[in-house]
C-alpha cells in the first residue's frame, strides 16, 4: 500500500462565509469517519501556527494501492464536492526505503 496526501487550502471568497465553511467541514468529518468505519486508513486535519491559530491549510492522509484508488476516494470530500478548497494529491515517499 502506497501513503497519499491531500493538501489544501479554503478558498478567499469562504474565509469569511462561517456558517457554510462550518457545515461543510463538519461534513467533511464525517466522511473521514465514515470511510474509517469501513475500514480504509484515513487521517484529516489542519495546520495551526505557533499560537494555534489556523489559516495554514489541511493535510489529508490516505493509505490506498494506487494513486487512482486515493483519487476516486478524494473526490467525494465534501470539501471538494463543495469547492471551498485548492487542492492537490500526492504520493509520499518515505525515503527510509529508497535503495541508494
Amino acid at each position: 500500500m502506497s501513503i497519499y496526501i491531500k493538501t489544501e487550502l479554503i478558498k478567499k471568497e469562504f474565509l469569511t462565509k462561517n456558517d457554510l465553511k462550518h457545515r461543510i467541514i463538519n461534513e467533511h468529518i464525517n466522511w473521514v469517519k465514515n470511510l474509517n468505519k469501513r475500514g480504509i486508513d484515513i487521517k484529516s486535519g489542519y495546520l495551526v501556527d505557533e499560537f494555534k491559530r489556523p489559516g495554514a491549510g489541511g493535510l489529508l492522509i490516505i493509505e490506498m494501492n494506487t494513486y487512482k484508488d486515493a483519487l476516486e476516494i478524494i473526490k467525494n470530500d465534501p470539501m471538494i464536492k463543495n469547492n471551498i478548497v485548492e487542492w492537490k494529491l500526492n504520493e509520499w515517499i518515505d525515503i527510509n526505503q529508497l535503495i541508494i
